[in-house]
């Protein structure tokens, strides 16, 4: 696995016009400042920024588990023709979308594996919230986020594993970090559905003060490293990596919302899995990068899911004004019409979307 790290260090460097000494055949980068990523600062640093991540992690999953109720869990689960189209996009449209930009923008290999892991991610809190704006079906949103949450246990280590072999790194991706990090995500969102129902005058609580929390450590993050990684946050912001970040999640709504069409599903589902498709959960990307990989092998590219998240939010805000002015635009709905049949009056309904 050592051997394969460093032939993928390399790469990564190559594809940059970096270079690394011939000679050095550790995984650690070379400190000269010529080439290569610098490491960082110091190790508390590092550790620094892990920790904090993981933080970030755990609030926004007991957030997300606040907004879950085991009723309409259970009503969606009994009726889950929605939830399987749902969880279907996630798992089937997002990790080809990465897959193929990585191939056809010709990633080097850290670069094409942060890229697959973020598309192999369960579907963020984040698409609750567009999903709301689009007038979508909250509870599908809500269910579908549980249920992506739930099978990325399984479904992600796969994904990685049957994708990261056309590039020949099935052996360098830590499988097995990458399975305790998932774990850890549950538990926290199981401790929110708890809360939320037991307690759920808590729940608004726990919302409003994780929420500040989450302000607080997102700036602390990103200041920490930015003194960290200095400049070689432009490998961040190369044009390749622009051009992933910025068509995954575009890839996501269009095909989400195309193949729910297809399904014949109703105008509020359809919007709600185009949602849930595109928005990735990016903390827990963020935590997988940063924590399961050494810091020296990643690099700053842990900041990549940022990088996505702007792109994510800007086009998802996009698509949120375009359909508002679309529903202010339009012509405004037939009063419904009238029949008698017998003795009884029956309304004509239109026919579903």
């Amino acid at each position: 696995m050592t051997d394969i790290l460093n032939q993928t260090w390399g790469q990564s460097l190559a594809s940059y016009g970096l270079s690394s000494s011939p000679h050095n055949t550790s995984l650690t980068p070379p400190r000269n400042g010529t080439g290569g990523f610098q490491s960082p600062i110091s190790p508390a640093m590092d550790k620094a920024i892990g920790g904090i991540t993981i933080i970030i992690l755990f609030i926004t999953m007991v957030s997300v588990g606040c907004t879950m109720e085991v009723a309409k869990i259970k009503a969606h689960l009994l009726r889950p023709k929605g939830v399987a189209i749902a969880v279907c996009a996630q798992f089937a449209i997002m990790p080809l979308a990465a897959f193929s930009l990585a191939k056809v923008l010709q990633l080097g290999p850290i670069e094409a594996v942060t890229v697959l892991i973020c598309g192999c991610c369960p579907g963020g809190n984040l698409s609750n919230v567009f999903a709301l704006a689009l007038q979508g079906d909250m509870n599908l949103s809500i269910v579908m986020t549980t249920c992506s949450t739930v099978l990325a246990l399984g479904m992600m280590p796969a994904l990685l594993y049957l994708y990261c072999k056309g590039f020949e790194l099935e052996s360098a991706v830590p499988y097995a970090g990458i399975l305790v990090a998932l774990i850890m995500t549950l538990v926290p969102c199981c401790v929110g559905i708890a809360i939320n129902h037991w307690r759920p005058h808590w729940s608004r609580v726990v919302m409003k003060v994780g929420l500040s929390i989450l302000l607080i450590a997102s700036v602390a993050i990103g200041v920490m490293s930015g003194i960290t990684i200095g400049t070689s946050v432009w490998v961040v912001l190369s044009p390749r990596m622009m051009m992933a970040a910025s068509f995954m999640p575009l890839i996501g709504y269009l095909l989400g919302f195309v193949m729910s069409s297809l399904c014949k599903l109703d105008g509020p589902c359809r919007r709600t899995i185009a949602m849930e498709t595109g928005c990735q959960n990016i903390q827990l990307c963020s935590t997988i990068l940063k924590v399961v990989f050494p810091p020296e092998v990643i690099g700053p590219l842990y900041l990549f899911p940022l990088l996505y998240i702007i792109f994510q939010g800007g086009e998802a805000l996009l698509l949120v004004i375009l359909y508002r002015c679309y529903h202010l635009l339009r012509p405004p709905a037939k009063e419904a019409t009238y029949r008698t049949v017998g003795s009884k009056v029956e309304a004509l309904k239109a026919p579903a979307c």
